[in-house]
């Protein structure tokens, strides 16, 4: 058995894939800075919770503790926090701007660091990053969602030359469109479906080396490209 963690764990996306990657065996931990919502998401997987705040580098590091702890080596580590921070330029808050950046791509950066060392040892394990649409195209008065996408993005398209050769599979997730527990196919919503995103998300760790992918995009099938 291997434990797989799931930072910035919740509703949506990060519970459909704790169930399916529980449903694989895996142990789970759960890591999200309010973890009071997490309890029956964490009965039904058998998850540990963690507070932890992905901005800090000490809060990261006793994670990375807390995952040592349960026994088993970590060969998933997902990240899913993003902070958003709409407005024209002029009128920003630069201090709001700077924690939407910590969040989006320094927290990433620290589970890389941490994780990293840990799969290196054994030279396997998958490091797993939502992205979005933003990190591929800025849009207007959303300047600082895209400074965190596009640094998120290129820090896994660095991670994957640097550790791809080393047995670690690096996967980012251009999330185009939002995301609803209940997408109605039939209205033609363009709504993605987290379970569906999940297993895309399994699909990509079940990929074979020979033929690894460091990134896909994911859309509705109504989305205009």
């Amino acid at each position: 058995m291997t434990t797989a963690l799931i930072i910035g764990a919740g509703a949506g996306l990060s519970a459909s894939l704790a169930r399916k990657l529980a449903a694989r065996g895996h142990k789970i931990v759960l890591a999200a800075r309010d973890i009071s919502d997490l309890g029956e998401l964490a009965e039904e997987t058998g998850a540990t919770c963690v507070p932890c705040d992905a901005r800090d580098r000490n809060d990261m590091a006793r994670l990375f503790e807390r995952v040592d702890a349960t026994g088993s080596a970590l060969s998933v580590a997902i990240y899913n926090p993003s902070a958003r921070v709409r407005g024209p330029i002029d009128q920003l808050d630069p201090e709001a701007v700077e924690n939407a950046l910590l969040i989006s791509a320094y927290g990433a950066f620290l589970m890389a660091h941490h994780a990293s060392k840990r799969m290196l040892a054994r030279g396997s394990g998958a490091l797993l990053f939502t992205g979005a649409s933003a990190g591929v195209k800025g849009f207007a008065q959303s300047a600082t969602f895209a400074m965190g996408k596009f640094a998120l993005r290129g820090l896994c398209q660095s991670l994957a030359r640097e550790l791809h050769p080393k047995g670690i599979h690096i996967g980012h997730f251009v999330i185009d469109g939002g995301i609803t527990k209940t997408p109605d196919d039939n209205a033609g919503n363009a709504q993605l479906d987290p379970d569906a995103i999940a297993q895309s998300y399994l699909h990509f760790l079940d990929q074979h080396p020979s033929s690894w992918a460091w990134e896909i995009e994911l859309r509705p099938w109504v989305e205009r490209f």
